[in-house]
């Protein structure tokens, strides 16, 4: 492929990712492979903006389809995301309005979350712009995929008994140098 093109997927992939519908629906298909009914019924949204919102992700190669079931004379397509956690220097990185654009996305789906916080349950609650090492940026960051590709890996279907819903969301990247003050 060339890196022209593999730039320009990245850059197409983030830009879907960046819509709080499309965020909420990859948590949902995490754990559970749901079809644009299922997720409609969850996320409160009519099937029709639902199936809109699930073929943007799967025509960016975000989401798979799992499985075509037939249902009432039809057939259900029920989809499933597994995240790929690249590697710090796995591709091109994003463009900075790309980045901004995600992290816009990720502000709010975090307001939105935050006012589903159950009282009295203990938070985590982390920002900072740091000066740090180079090396022990670069084990920060593998922590933080590594505990990420955990929760992702031990998902489960929304609802399921003897689980607790929660709230995980980092963006993590490297910040340009000011010059240096006379």
């Amino acid at each position: 492929m060339n890196p022209d093109d593999a730039g320009e997927d990245r850059a197409s992939r983030l830009r879907v990712l960046a819509h709080p519908i499309r965020l909420r629906m990859l948590s949902l298909l995490t754990g559970a492979t749901l079809s644009a009914m299922e997720l409609s019924r969850e996320l409160d949204i009519s099937q029709a903006l639902a199936s809109y919102h699930l073929r943007q992700l799967h025509a960016a190669g975000v989401i798979e389809l799992a499985e075509v079931r037939s249902r009432n004379g039809g057939q259900e397509r029920r989809f499933a995301y597994r995240p790929a956690l690249p590697g710090p220097h796995e591709g091109p990185p994003p463009a900075t309005d790309e980045l901004a654009l995600l992290a816009e996305a990720f502000a709010v789906e975090l307001r939105r979350r935050s006012q589903q916080a159950e009282a009295g349950a203990g938070r985590l609650g982390v920002d900072a712009e740091l000066w740090v090492d180079p090396a022990d940026w670069a084990a920060a960051v593998d922590a933080i995929r590594a505990a990420s590709v955990t929760l992702h890996d031990r998902a489960q279907p929304p609802r399921t008994a003897g689980t607790v819903r929660v709230s995980v969301s980092a963006l993590l990247f490297p910040m340009t140098s000011p010059a240096a003050r006379p």
